[in-house]
């Protein structure tokens, strides 16, 4: 009999016993490979949409600092306003290279005249544009017209359509945007003319009309001067232009940034506990068979079987049992992202985005790895224990 024919019939034979350790090994997979997902993907996403921003400081009116996290990272919509004339006093600021405004909107709840519910859409300045205008490119070297639009990773058109109906104006859908995980996936870009067009439209085409207050702004992206010191520029903004806050590139996300700081010091307390846990129980296990199975291995002994041989058959049983139990846990990890990262995201407060194909792969075998490390020591003290017993002793027994 093969060292691995000998370890399934163990397996088999003993089915309480394996499946308690499989059990065990499913939990420290799919709870590693959950939280390093979990914690990966929403460090990535703030990055995302960061960079995605592209501004070095984003001015808002007094008090919008909260309101703006949550549409740009949540997908929340949120309407605020202050002066357009603000520009032209940040581009006087020493140090300010541009300076760009645009228009936050939201459209209506449970209308038929809007496609989408709720759906967060930004209104962007083309001629001083420098945060959306990167994006496109690529897909889009013109950039968008008048009625064209560009949608975030979930924005879809109409079904039969080309386009989306937003407040009773049938707008073109040009493309999506790559995903970040964060709300940006769940918003609509457009021009500041579009947005006039569409709340034209909706004078006599919308169940409300959407409503732009004149010479109104929502908020200014700003770049500054290579070499420049962000934080005293915003210090001088809040200074000399009343009603702002400018919010450096660096300090924003700061409520997701603590909740992933939070969750992380949770994630790393609840493993110290499980993985010990999972170990002690795991070698407990082993001890006792090692106990029952005495008179077995003894005869195993004495039959020729050396004393590495019993031990690498307990071994490799454990091994087994680990990679089967992984590979659950791996499996129902992935499967709960996959399916509830919606749910969790909303729950959590911090936006997430799964890997590329490549990391994840790379990040199923680090947690599969480690399972059946965890499982391989646990197994190991009761495996040269139960090898180095006589063998007459033991059949007597």
């Amino acid at each position: 009999m093969s060292l691995l024919q000998l370890a399934w019939k163990n397996i088999a034979g003993n089915g309480l016993r394996s499946w308690v350790v499989a059990l065990c090994a499913l939990v420290v997979a799919a709870f590693t490979l959950f939280a390093t997902l979990l914690l990966r993907g929403s460090a990535t996403s703030l990055e995302l949409a960061a960079a995605r921003l592209g501004a070095e400081i984003v001015v808002v009116p007094e008090g919008a600092q909260t309101e703006i996290e949550g549409a740009l990272l949540m997908g929340v919509p949120a309407q605020f306003w202050m002066p357009e004339e603000n520009v032209e006093k940040l581009l006087a600021i020493p140090g300010v290279e541009a300076a760009s405004p645009q228009i936050y909107l939201a459209t209506l709840v449970g209308a038929s005249c809007c496609s989408v519910s709720e759906m967060f859409m930004v209104a962007y300045d083309p001629e001083t544009d420098f945060t959306v205008r990167p994006w496109l490119e690529k897909e889009l070297p013109a950039g968008l017209g008048l009625g064209e639009v560009i949608g975030g990773d979930y924005i879809f058109a109409t079904e039969g359509e080309d386009g989306i109906l937003v407040y009773g104006d049938l707008v073109k859908l040009v493309g999506n945007l790559e995903p970040t995980g964060t709300g940006l996936d769940q918003s609509l870009f457009f021009t500041l003319d579009t947005a006039h067009d569409m709340a034209r439209v909706s004078l006599t085409e919308a169940l409300e009309p959407l409503v732009i207050p004149p010479d109104q702004v929502s908020a200014i992206l700003l770049k500054t001067e290579p070499g420049t010191n962000t934080e005293e520029i915003a210090v001088e903004i809040y200074r000399t232009v009343p009603g702002v806050y400018p919010i450096q590139s660096a300090n924003l996300f700061q409520t997701s940034r603590m909740h992933l700081e939070s969750l992380l010091n949770t994630v790393v307390i609840v493993m110290m506990l499980i993985w010990p846990l999972a170990i002690v129980l795991i070698g407990m296990i082993y001890l006792m068979a090692a106990n029952e199975r005495r008179r077995e291995l003894g005869v195993l002994r004495a039959l020729g079987a050396t004393r590495r041989f019993v031990a690498e058959s307990l071994l490799l049983e454990a091994s087994l049992l680990a990679f089967c139990g992984a590979s659950a846990g791996i499996f129902v990890a992935v499967l709960a992202l996959y399916l509830f990262r919606r749910l969790i995201i909303n729950s959590l407060g911090v936006p997430f985005l799964l890997p590329p194909p490549g990391l994840l792969a790379l990040q199923i075998g680090i947690g599969l790895l480690l399972a059946m490390f965890s499982v391989f020591l646990a197994a190991l003290l009761p495996a040269i224990k139960i090898s180095r017993q006589d063998p007459a002793i033991a059949m007597r027994e």
